[in-house]
């Protein structure tokens, strides 16, 4: 089944591209979830005016992220976590915690930019890449210390 997809499909390909799927995935995922149309002669047509959008959206998108990016710079998140033996933590700091951290400084962003591989479970400091378009890639300062227990 050939398919021009309407939105960025990771592993598949980017919005306005013809592609060649299983059946079953493009009428099962792809269509009613409205990331792709059917290639039929009427839609080929349509290509050409979806990939000129795509390329002047795609542009202004990337403006706009290498804009945050620059905000970026200097910006670091601290999180206070309790702790075990061997200063484990009790617990994890995720992608979601540091979205939660950065909209607190104003910053509106979706978790799943946040590129860390597994939450974080020990002390200490790290870099962590947040992708913000394709092509624009920044880095965070996230700080994991140990609370403080009143005793």
């Amino acid at each position: 089944m050939e398919v021009i997809l309407k939105e960025d499909v990771n592993k598949l390909g980017s919005r306005g591209d013809l592609v060649k799927v299983a059946e079953g995935y493009g009428r099962n995922y792809l269509l009613p979830r409205k990331l792709a149309i059917e290639a039929s002669a009427g839609n080929k047509a349509v290509i050409e005016q979806m990939k000129a959008a795509s390329v002047r959206r795609s542009a202004k998108e990337k403006v706009q992220a290498e804009e945050l990016s620059k905000q970026f710079d200097g910006v670091s998140v601290s999180f206070q976590r309790r702790t075990g033996e061997q200063d484990q933590l009790f617990g994890s700091v995720t992608s979601g915690d540091i979205a939660d951290a950065l909209a607190k400084k104003g910053f509106t962003l979706d978790r799943r930019k946040i590129q860390i591989h597994e939450p974080l479970k020990t002390l200490g400091e790290f870099t962590i890449p947040i992708k913000l378009h394709k092509e624009v890639t920044t880095h965070l300062k996230v700080v994991v210390e140990k609370e403080e227990s009143a005793q």
